[in-house]
């Protein structure tokens, strides 16, 4: 009969961890442990509770599961389940890969660091793959089929059968972890000037956390959100459902306002000084925020335009899409067609480099998606929205 959790061990090794790597303490001690035999090894939920299996523990080493302790803690505080959830349904269906992902992410940091991670471990070079980028990247380089360690929904975001839901145990909430994550980078910051032998990786962290950038991805739901419900509001009358007040009036049919559902343009530059993978990328994500905001299926039509418009498809998924261009830029004649198939809301994927529009285009919102931080702003009247080049650099 297998015997019951070391929790000597286990918390010896937290310990050791928390000792060696003292930024790292309060988000160690936060976290709460669980005992399990179902999870295959050790695993966080979003509530920042630790599941463990028994024979994981007996099968390695102090400095072993120290390491692992930080790679659990690294799921947590680099918010991957709350980054998974803003995944594309196309990126972010198969948690297991966003997994992966999510430890190439942090092996490579925990490795410069020489922290005796267990064998078996994924890193960036396990596939090939440069050191040092986000999940979000990793996640477009992996091989089509990849397998490791089940990190549980505090790492990819979808709740596993081992974990206790919201409703049971203790957990540390939303507020909480992000009290956390701020206490933890100012920790690192200070190590950092004082010893200076915090690791890269959880320096560039701790940057983000006190000096953010502005998401894109939320910043683009709220410019479409607020495109598509100025869009909703444009009303006009159909006989094709009557009033409810039509049976009061005898003889008299009236007619029911309507409120169209918002149609969606995304043109797309495909000029030389764009990226066909980068583009395909920051195109994902597009999708995923128009899921989110309820537009989607074939209301969506992709304009691929680099001097000329080279192709116009209507697509329900990403896959669907095709890019095709490479030559200079004048992105006004992919608005211009895009204004043929009557879009409420016209999105355009550019770096930036190219003539706009004059003018407004009547009954149209026009977002801009302004990839780098070095792209030149469009007119005043477009709607911007900057995004970072970084996880999708070549």
């Amino acid at each position: 009969m297998a015997g019951g959790l070391d929790r000597t061990k286990l918390l010896a090794a937290r310990f050791r961890a928390a000792h060696d790597r003292p930024y790292l303490a309060s988000a160690l001690y936060s976290v709460t442990v669980v005992e399990s035999r179902s999870v295959p090894t050790m695993g966080v939920d979003r509530r920042w509770r630790c599941y463990v299996n028994p024979d994981f523990v007996a099968g390695l080493t102090v400095p072993q599961l120290a390491a692992v302790w930080i790679h659990e803690v690294a799921h947590l505080l680099r918010d991957h389940h709350g980054r998974a959830d803003r995944l594309s349904t196309e990126h972010g269906r198969d948690h297991h890969r966003v997994n992966v992902a999510q430890d190439c992410e942090i092996n490579d940091d925990l490795l410069a660091d020489r922290l005796p991670l267990p064998p078996g471990r994924l890193e960036p070079q396990t596939y090939g793959m440069p050191a040092g980028l986000l999940f979000e990247r990793y996640l477009t380089l992996l091989p089509p089929e990849v397998g490791g360690d089940d990190c549980g929904s505090g790492a990819h975001g979808v709740d596993r059968p081992w974990e206790v839901g919201d409703g049971g145990g203790e957990g540390i909430s939303e507020v909480e972890a992000g009290t956390i994550r701020r206490d933890t980078s100012q920790q690192i910051r200070q190590a950092s000037r004082s010893r200076g032998s915090v690791p890269a990786g959880w320096r560039r962290w701790a940057d983000t956390i006190l000096e953010p950038t502005v998401d894109w991805r939320r910043a683009l739901t709220g410019a479409v959100r607020e495109a598509a419900a100025w869009a909703s509001g444009v009303v006009d009358y159909t006989y094709q459902r009557p009033s409810r007040r039509s049976p009061a009036l005898r003889g008299v049919v009236l007619p029911r306002l309507r409120r169209p559902l918002p149609r969606v343009a995304i043109v797309v530059d495909t000029s030389g000084s764009m990226s066909d993978g980068r583009l395909a990328a920051a195109l994902a994500e597009v999708s995923g925020v128009l899921k989110a905001v309820g537009i989607g299926g074939n209301r969506v039509t992709v304009l691929s335009c680099d001097a000329a418009v080279q192709v116009v498809r209507a697509v329900h998924t990403v896959g669907a899409v095709r890019l095709a261009g490479g030559g200079g830029t004048d992105l006004r004649v992919g608005v211009d067609e895009a204004l043929r198939h009557r879009p409420h809301i016209i999105v355009v994927l550019t770096d930036g480099y190219t003539p706009w529009p004059a003018t407004p285009p009547e009954s149209v919102r026009l977002i801009a998606g302004l990839i780098g931080a070095e792209a030149p702003p469009p007119p005043e009247w477009i709607a911007t929205v900057r995004i970072d080049d970084v996880a999708y650099a070549h």
